[in-house]
């Protein structure tokens, strides 16, 4: 291995191994089992694509069947896989001042079979687009971080619609939820699998839900959740409510301390942060409140933009807590740029509910490889002279030390031919039924 790199190939096939073992025994057959583990091997491949084609031709299958099998008609349970891997990133990532950050993530589609597809909101595009959104958890440590949960969001129109639930395999016990029922579902999950985690984080489309604080004040979780600037925050003991920005704009300048909530790639995220600790309760029904509220508000110290945040703890806890907190929100998109770009996390093209959850929980598993490799080289000493190995990095070297493709020129043409001929099969069946159509009565 090259000098100064700490992990060897022979650390990261332990890895690797550590993370497909765990869940190797959900699969009764072995035939499914060998799938899954070259199914995930692809996905950390340097493919351009990555779709139950390509990782068949990458594994050396002359046809796609395994694969598709493995996503389709292949006797497993995601959501038992998909605990095997939390499980295993528990382990080696877990501390007890861990933070679970809830996002979603669109994938813009054509059409309107594709599980969960219409036109809606995604912030992937800023704009009402024809996508599919899905709720993801992470989870973050001083160890690493990755995301260890997801469910696919599935707006009314789906749940209500009988023919289309049939026809995706959408199960008859799934009724419509918010993306915040979602993330409280996940949250929730990950408590009951005795995940080590103190807060929660999330934007302000979940942090001005009162449900889901109300729930995390239940579960004793600290939050530090996003709201929007014209979120009603209670005073003077809840007598009064005032906007987030009005309360900002009466701060006088002592107020504001400046604190990074993090380091990036240009160094520390430096802002100014103002501190209320004499928020009001939220006036939760299920019981006594007794922890402690208030509001933080973070400006940008060069063009002066303002963020503010719900806080809350069952225990007191400090303004570097709190900033750190809302500062590892976004080690959540740094985890879809990681899942999108190096796992093709957004290249499923299915189009069941059964298989995009066999699928998302697959590339979880290659994303888990990837964050305990970059954890192991936290353990080593630091190197002055360069930066610690990233995923992508890790990602890079694991293709060029470990991972052997089939690469014969015969098995190459035949994929080529199989491509070509498919097809064609293809664009018969679309002129067909094209035709079809047109000379209907």
């Amino acid at each position: 291995m090259a000098a100064g790199h700490s992990l060897n190939a022979a650390g990261w096939r332990r890895v690797s191994a550590l993370v497909l073992d765990r869940f190797a025994g959900r699969f009764v057959r072995v035939e499914p089992r060998r799938a899954a583990a070259e199914f995930v091997t692809g996905l950390l491949a340097d493919l351009e694509v990555k779709t139950s084609w390509q990782l068949a031709e990458y594994a050396g299958y002359d046809r796609p069947d395994a694969m598709q099998r493995l996503l389709y008609r292949a006797k497993w349970d995601a959501d038992a896989v998909r605990d095997d891997v939390r499980q295993v990133v528990i382990d080696r990532l877990g501390d007890p001042d861990g933070v679970l950050v809830v996002d979603e993530t669109g994938d813009l589609k054509k059409g309107v079979h594709t599980v969960g597809v219409q036109r809606q909101y995604t912030g992937t595009a800023g704009r009402v687009e024809n996508a599919q959104v899905s709720v993801f958890l992470a989870y973050a440590s001083r160890r690493g971080h990755t995301l260890i949960d997801r469910r696919i969001y599935l707006p009314e129109s789906w749940t209500t619609d009988r023919q289309r639930r049939e026809q995706a395999g959408i199960p008859a016990t799934i009724t419509f939820a918010t993306r915040s029922q979602l993330a409280d579902d996940m949250i929730t999950a990950a408590l009951d699998a005795a995940t080590p985690a103190r807060w929660v984080t999330a934007d302000e489309a979940y942090g001005n839900n009162t449900v889901l604080r109300a729930r995390l004040r239940r579960l004793r979780l600290g939050y530090v959740l996003a709201i929007s600037r014209d979120h009603l925050v209670p005073i003077d003991g809840g007598k009064t409510r005032r906007r987030a920005d009005h309360l900002a704009a009466g701060l006088p300048a002592w107020a504001w301390t400046r604190r990074s909530a993090g380091t990036g790639s240009k160094g520390p995220r430096l802002y100014d942060w103002a501190w209320l600790t004499d928020v009001g309760t939220d006036g939760d029904p299920a019981g006594p409140d007794d922890g402690r509220h208030s509001l933080l508000i973070r400006r940008n110290y060069t063009t002066g933009e303002l963020a503010f945040y719900r806080c809350w703890t069952p225990e007191p806890a400090g303004l570097t807590q709190l900033v750190h907190v809302a500062g590892t929100r976004w080690i959540v998109e740094e985890g879809f740029q990681t899942a999108k770009g190096q796992v093709g996390l957004d290249q499923h093209q299915v189009r069941q509910w059964q298989s995009w959850h066999r699928f998302t929980t697959l590339a979880l598993a290659a994303l888990a490889i990837l964050a305990i490799c970059a954890a192991d080289t936290l353990d080593d000493h630091a190197q002055p002279d360069r930066v610690r190995l990233s995923a992508n990095e890790i990602r890079r070297l694991i293709n060029i030390l470990i991972l052997h493709p089939t690469g014969s020129t015969t098995h190459r043409l035949h994929w080529s031919n199989w491509r070509l001929q498919h097809q064609a099969r293809a664009r018969r069946a679309h002129y067909a039924r094209r035709l079809s159509l047109e000379f209907q009565p």
